[in-house]
C-alpha cells in the first residue's frame, strides 16, 4: 500500500472531525460469503460459515454506527456491497444495513445502492425484496456462457441460469443490471469467448465488466498450475480476446469507460468511479478497505473475529475498534495512487486535476515517466492524460513506472 504515517488501530486512532467527511461520500459493505469458494479467488471470502450470517449483519450495523460521527451530516452518493457474494445473505440483512446508514446519515437523491449475486442462487422474491429496500444496480457474476469454462471456475450455476437471473432482476424492477465476464482461460478458444460475449449482448444487459483470469499466489489454481496440471493461456491471446471484445461491445453499442467496463449510456457504475477519482468512502465489514480525509484504513479480515470486534462497539468519535490498520500515505505514495487510478478511466484526467488536489503541476512530479510512455505511444496529453487504445493493455507497466519514479525522487 505504499509508504506513510501509520497509526495504531488499538487505541482508536485519530479521531476524523465531520467537517473533514466529504459530501458526498460512499459506502462500501463487504459481504465474505459465498456458497462454494473458486479456486482462482484470492478475495477475503468464505464458505461453510452460513451459521454467523445474522450475527454478521448485526456487526455491520453496529460498525456504521461507530462511524456516526463521519456519516453526520453527509450525503451518501453510493452505496456498494461486494464480497464475497452479497447476494448469498438474506434479503433482510441487506435492507438492515442500508436503514442503517438512512439512520445515520441522509441518502441523496437519485443514490446508487449496487449488489453483487450470483445468477444461480437468487429467486424473483429475493431481487422483489432487494429492490423494495433500495436496490437499483445489481451485477450476476456470469464469467462465461459455456459450461466447461463455468466447470473450470468452479462455478455453480448453468448458462441458461444467467439469462433466468436477468429476467428476474428486470421483472423486480432494478434499474440497472450488469454481467461480469472472464477471459484469458486456459485452453479456452476465441469462439467460446465471443459466444459468452454475444450472449450476454443478446440478454440486453446494461453493463458488462470484462476480467483476465490471473493467477493469484497461494490459491487452488496456482496450485495446479505449479503442478503443471494447468498451462495459462499465453499473454498474446489474453490481448486479442480483449481487443476483440472491446470491438464487438463497441459495435453492439456499449460504451467503454474503464479499462474493464462497459455500459450502456447512463448504465456506468458510479460506485466504482469513486475509487477511480479518489473519492472518499467508508469501508465497512471484514476486509473491508476505506478512504477518509486522505487516511486509508482496513477491517479486520476473519468474520468470527470481526464479529467479536463489533460487539464492542459504540459511538464515540473515534475510528471504531473493528479497524485493524490505517495510515496517510506520504505525498509521492499519494499522487501516484491518484494518476495510476485515473488513467483507469478511458477519458483520463486534465492536468489541472491533479494540480487541484495536490497543489503542484503534473509535470513537475511525473514529467520524465509520462514522456517516455508519451514517446512509446501507451499515453496521449493534451486537454486529457489518458491511456491510447495499446496502452490500456500496459496500463500496469505505466503504474509501475509512475511507482519507480514517485520512489526514486522521495
Amino acid at each position: 500500500m505504499g509508504r506513510g504515517r501509520h497509526y495504531n488501530p488499538q487505541d482508536g486512532g485519530v479521531p476524523f472531525r465531520p467537517a473533514e467527511a466529504v459530501i458526498p461520500l460512499s459506502v462500501y459493505v463487504h459481504i465474505p460469503f459465498c456458497t462454494v469458494k473458486c479456486s482462482y479467488c484470492d478475495f477475503n471470502a468464505y464458505a461453510g460459515m452460513d451459521n454467523l450470517k445474522e450475527s454478521y449483519a448485526a456487526a455491520l450495523v453496529s460498525e456504521v454506527q461507530a462511524w456516526r460521527h463521519v456519516l453526520a451530516g453527509a450525503a451518501i452518493a453510493t452505496i456498494g456491497f461486494g464480497g464475497g457474494t452479497p447476494g448469498e445473505v438474506p434479503a433482510t440483512h441487506i435492507a438492515a444495513v442500508i436503514d442503517a446508514i438512512r439512520a445515520e446519515a441522509t441518502l441523496a437523491a437519485g443514490a446508487e445502492i449496487s449488489l453483487e449475486a450470483n445468477p444461480g442462487s437468487i429467486t424473483g422474491g429475493y431481487l422483489g425484496e432487494l429492490a423494495h429496500a433500495g436496490v437499483n444496480r445489481i451485477s450476476f457474476g456470469a464469467q462465461s456462457f459455456d459450461p466447461a469454462e463455468l466447470s473450470f471456475l468452479d462455478r455453480i450455476h448453468s448458462p441458461e441460469a444467467i439469462g433466468a437471473a436477468m429476467k428476474l432482476a428486470r421483472e423486480a424492477g432494478i434499474a440497472s443490471v450488469g454481467l461480469d465476464l472472464m477471459y484469458g482461460l486456459p485452453d479456452q478458444k476465441m469462439s467460446t469467448w465471443r459466444d459468452s460475449v454475444s450472449s450476454a449482448v443478446a440478454l440486453g444487459v446494461d453493463h458488462i465488466s470484462l476480467y483476465a483470469l490471473t493467477i493469484e499466489d497461494g490459491t487452488p489454481l496456482a496450485g495446479r498450475v505449479e503442478r503443471e496440471e494447468v498451462v495459462p493461456l499465453d499473454p498474446d491471446s489474453v490481448a486479442t480476446m480483449y481487443e476483440a471484445a472491446s470491438e464487438w461491445l463497441a459495435a453492439a453499442g456499449y460504451l467503454q469507460y474503464e479499462l474493464s467496463n462497459w455500459a450502456r449510456p447512463g448504465h456506468e457504475s458510479r460506485h466504482n468511479q469513486v475509487y477511480w477519482t479518489g473519492g472518499d468512502y467508508l469501508g465497512i465489514g471484514a476486509g473491508a478497505h476505506g478512504f477518509i480525509a486522505g487516511e486509508r484504513y482496513e477491517d479486520i479480515a476473519h468474520p468470527r473475529t470481526y464479529i467479536h470486534a463489533a460487539k464492542m462497539l459504540a459511538p464515540s468519535g473515534r475510528r471504531p475498534n473493528t479497524v485493524v490498520r490505517a495510515y496517510r500515505p506520504d505525498e509521492p505514495t499519494a499522487m501516484c495512487d491518484w494518476v495510476t487510478l485515473a488513467l483507469r478511466r478511458l477519458e483520463g484526467f486534465p492536468p489541472g486535476a491533479f494540480r487541484a488536489r495536490f497543489g503542484r503541476e503534473l509535470d513537475e512530479v511525473f514529467g520524465p515517466p509520462l514522456a517516455d510512455c508519451e514517446a512509446a505511444g501507451v499515453l496521449s496529453r493534451g486537454e486529457h492524460i489518458r491511456l491510447t487504445s495499446r496502452g490500456r493493455l500496459l496500463h500496469g507497466e505505466v503504474a509501475v513506472r509512475l511507482l519507480a519514479h514517485a520512489t526514486a525522487t522521495r
